[in-house]
């Protein structure tokens, strides 16, 4: 071991900056593509199979689509933490300072926990009026109700898991980070049938599913970090607050705005749609954006698996390999973007009949499916420049990027479009492709003028 460093010889961590950086990156992207799966299977499958309920399926489909903003809003916190402490663990580590790294995850952890006390508290004084501002309406409250009430009181499990992990991954150990999230995913997979049919829970089946999964997942990275196997090791002593807690939340607030104000446009969303076109068109958005879900979950696994290449080489100053990783990073994006929502235009009524046999939803979904999703592709090019800048740290073009698509463009524009030249509900679908290739084009430009200060010598 070295003493001065803390760091074994032959670690995981000194690959990321001796490995060919394409079969690295491919390495890492696809343990944490897999996780990224794995976490969007707790909702999706939760739709599959509550819209399978006799008489009440759409409505209970609904019902939970409607509970998704605020689950996003969630998760967001924990990307707070997780998505901020991590990529400052890799950098760390890329020094040599593994002190300081664990140090970091300490304080993540008590930052965690808290959030946990205060978030759900709030979240279930007030989420009835909230349900009903993000789109509910009388027939589909209740469902929202019933699962919103059995979700929160797992809410630290999830904290937990999804915060956390992300050091997993800082360090390397991405298919040890896909273990954790495939673990809770096949549970929750298994369990939905058993506690939604057998048990004839319902929705409230659903939601038990979710916190049991969640729970197993968070053990399961506590005890690896906790372990001898963990590069950085979580240690009693370090979970408290810690001045380097503002780094880290200054750092994760930009990936925290990317999820939080994506729960800002599924209640614009649906607020706008249940004005416009009323329970059908909320559906339909719930199964079209469980479908993006899916882009979204090679685009954030992509970058989960990147960012360690990124923080630990930017960190060691191997900014030959930085740019490798950026470039080789965006254009698979682009690439494998491009391919997926050009298959979800081809067979718009496919994939929207795994959701629903209503004819209404089915109908907006095979209208809309197409419109909603033609700009992900080029969108990758925004995702891999922010992914680039959390890597390295820089907080403040980042956190730009994440207010720019989402809070400048798309809100704005799903709010105006539907009252321009009578575009309805299409306007909303319409507002998504116009945000995500002017972002894209302003985040290239944005990365090619901070380059050369960023890569100085």
């Amino acid at each position: 071991m070295n003493e001065t460093t803390g760091e074994k010889p032959g670690v995981q961590g000194n690959t990321l900056g001796t490995a060919p950086v394409g079969r690295l990156a491919v390495s890492l992207a696809f343990p944490a593509v897999v996780a990224q799966a794995c976490n969007a299977l707790y909702t999706i499958i939760d739709r599959l199979f509550l819209a399978r309920i006799p008489e009440v399926g759409d409505l209970a489909m609904t019902g939970v689509g409607v509970c998704f903003p605020i689950l996003l809003a969630v998760s967001s916190f924990a990307a707070l933490v997780g998505n901020g402490g991590a990529p400052l663990a890799s950098i760390e580590l890329g020094r040599g300072n593994i002190r300081k790294a664990e140090r970091i995850l300490g304080t993540s952890v008590a930052a965690l926990i808290a959030i946990s006390l205060v978030l759900p508290a709030l979240l279930q004084l007030f989420k009835e009026p909230i349900l009903f501002a993000f789109g509910a309406s009388r027939d589909t409250i209740p469902y929202a109700i019933k699962f919103l009430s059995v979700y929160l009181s797992g809410t630290v499990f999830v904290q937990l898991a999804l915060g956390l992990n992300t050091f997993i991954t800082a360090q390397g150990k991405a298919r040890v980070a896909m273990v954790s999230t495939l673990l809770g995913a096949l549970l929750s997979v298994a369990l939905d049938p058993l506690f939604i049919f057998t048990f004839d829970m319902g929705v409230y089946g659903a939601a038990l599913a979710n916190v049991v999964a969640q729970a197993v997942s968070a053990v399961w990275v506590i005890g690896f970090l906790c372990s001898k196997r963990s590069i950085i090791r979580l240690h009693v002593r370090d979970i408290r607050f810690d001045r380097l807690l503002g780094s880290v939340l200054m750092l994760g607030v930009s990936p925290f705005i990317m999820q939080l104000t994506e729960c800002v446009i599924q209640v614009v969303f649906n607020s706008s749609l249940q004005r416009y076109g009323g329970d059908a068109y909320v559906g339909a958005m719930t199964i079209i954006t469980s479908l993006m879900q899916l882009v979204w979950v090679f685009s954030n696994g992509a970058n989960q698996g990147v960012q360690p290449i990124i923080g630990y080489n930017y960190g060691a100053r191997r900014f030959d390999r930085v740019k490798r990783a950026y470039r080789g990073m965006l254009f698979t994006l682009v690439i494998v973007n491009s391919i997926m929502v050009l298959t979800y235009a081809m067979f718009p009524v496919t994939f929207a009949g795994l959701f629903t046999s209503d004819q209404d939803i089915t109908d907006v979904v095979v209208r809309m499916l197409p419109l909603f999703s033609c700009g992900m592709g080029v969108f990758g090019v925004q995702s891999a420049t922010q992914c680039a800048f959390v890597g390295m740290g820089q907080a403040k073009p980042s956190l730009f990027l994440a207010i720019l698509r989402k809070i400048i463009l798309l809100v704005p524009l799903a709010l105006i479009l539907p009252h321009i030249a009578g575009l309805g509900a299409s306007g909303v679908f319409l507002a998504e492709p116009i945000s995500d290739v002017l972002s894209a084009i302003i985040a290239g430009l944005l990365f090619r003028r901070l380059s050369p200060k960023l890569f100085a010598p």
